[in-house]
């Protein structure tokens, strides 16, 4: 990536807003050492702490703290940093950012400071996105993971992956430059052997990928099913506290309900959903629309049968009851619920399982039909965090690698061939950032925070 060349000065409060024991005001950029001097009175040593007094325009005393100063390329940024660490009051920090302002330092926006590390090859895409991801991190599964991941541990897959390809193309392009050297790659085997290797290779990272990409974003499940079957006691019971109303009354849920939970560091978004029944209620059919948007948007659906009822017995009584849901072609788990008054629910059907949402009998086994179903593997030390874009970086290339190893075997093609492996690496290397359009990049650090 090119490095960068004339740029602003940029600042911000680096900490969270509000009331803290300390608050962090950042500078980067070619002012940083006049907004010290003006700032501090002097220019602190680089890499050493500096406690010290915070100027105002004025002379007078802003806080007592303490000062940081990176000198250009040895800071986060590549750029010269500074960082002043005060008292965690929002007009204290007001004042000291103000006073970066008046030094020459613009606002920073959200995600620049990581951007310029970015830009300055301090960091790759990947670590970048880590940052954002470790800071997000909802269990300690995943901030393991965000933390492998801007270790450098997805971007090492990626990279041996690239060095492969490289290699690959250039015995490749060089048979076909150069045909009086007499090079047969296209029956000598040994380029079909090493497209089969790197197939194989390719596929283990995006499984780990998937992984990755459950970690961090998690799997939606709606809980969906007729009035009274038990959704807002499963709500309940999967949360471990009384989120949902729960009476004997039909209809109780009119509105969609959301909680966040964790399973073995898998987050879910379960949301229960109003009773699916014909209703001559107005605000029940409007739930029951909501109920039916939400279940469209599903990862998973648990459809949630009163075991109690009699006509689940009936060969039709799915296909009558719940043919639209069905119709989604969506992961469904059949949860047979009530069987503390039932007993256990022993309907032959794929992908189903028999609870008490009232005792939390089945519980356990629920939960991991929810892992197995998505292919969630917990502990695995070897996780990185992965986003969407990731995966469809990693799968575009898997396309182009099949594509090539087809040109080679079937169709003789080596110019072919030699192309497809070219956007098989284009693809890799926008996962790292080493091939990759602004848009993206606006998109990408458009979302972290301010300050990082």
């Amino acid at each position: 990536m090119p490095h960068l060349q004339t740029q602003d000065t940029i600042t911000a409060i680096a900490t969270a807003a509000g009331r803290g024991g300390i608050g962090i005001v950042r500078v980067s950029g070619p002012l940083t050492k006049h907004i010290a001097q003006k700032i501090l009175k002097t220019v602190p040593t680089p890499r050493q702490v500096h406690t010290t007094k915070f100027y105002a325009a004025d002379g007078s005393i802003i806080d007592d703290g303490i000062a940081l100063y990176f000198v250009a390329p040895h800071s986060f940024t590549g750029e010269d940093v500074l960082e002043l660490q005060g008292h965690g009051g929002a007009i204290v920090l007001d004042q000291v950012l103000k006073r970066t302002i008046e030094g020459g330092a613009r606002l920073a926006r959200p995600g620049e400071f990581s951007e310029r590390a970015f830009l300055n090859d301090k960091i790759d895409l990947t670590q970048a996105e880590a940052i954002a991801d470790l800071i997000d991190a909802s269990s300690e599964q995943a901030a393991r993971a965000a933390m492998r991941s801007l270790q450098g541990e997805f971007s090492k897959k990626i990279n041996h992956l690239v060095e492969q390809l490289i290699h690959l193309r250039t015995y490749v392009e060089a048979s076909i430059d150069f045909p009086e050297e007499e090079i047969d790659f296209l029956s000598d085997g040994k380029v079909q052997q090493q497209v089969e290797q790197i197939k194989t290779q390719l596929t283990d990272v995006l499984a780990a990928a998937q992984q990755g990409v459950l970690l961090k974003d998690g799997i939606t499940v709606v809980i969906a099913g007729k009035p009274n079957a038990g959704k807002s006691s499963l709500l309940n019971c999967l949360s471990e506290r009384d989120s949902a109303i729960v009476t004997e009354v039909a209809g109780t849920t009119r509105d969609v309900l959301r909680e966040h939970i964790q399973i073995d560091g898998l987050p879910l978004h379960i949301l229960d959903t109003a009773g699916l029944r014909h209703s001559e209620d107005l605000v029940e059919q409007e739930g029951i629309r909501r109920a039916w948007l939400e279940i469209s948007k599903a990862d998973l659906i648990l459809l949630v049968i009163d075991s109690t009822d009699n006509e689940i017995n009936n060969a039709d009584y799915f296909e009558k009851n719940y043919s639209d849901i069905f119709a989604l072609n969506k992961p469904i788990i059949i949860v047979f619920n009530k069987i503390d008054l039932s007993g256990t629910c022993n309907v032959p059907l794929h992908a189903s399982l028999s609870l008490s949402a009232k005792t939390g009998a089945g519980l356990p086994e629920l939960k991991q039909a929810i892992k197995k179903l998505v292919g969630f593997q917990p502990h695995n030390e070897n996780n990185f965090l992965a986003r969407r874009r990731h995966l469809d970086a990693l799968e575009r290339a898997q396309n182009y690698l099949q594509q090539g190893s087809i040109q080679l075997t079937e169709q003789r093609a080596g110019e072919l061939l030699a192309e497809d492996l070219r956007q098989a690496q284009n693809c890799l290397n926008e996962i790292t950032g080493e091939f990759t359009s602004d848009d993206l990049l606006g998109r990408i650090f458009s979302s972290f925070c301010i300050g990082k």
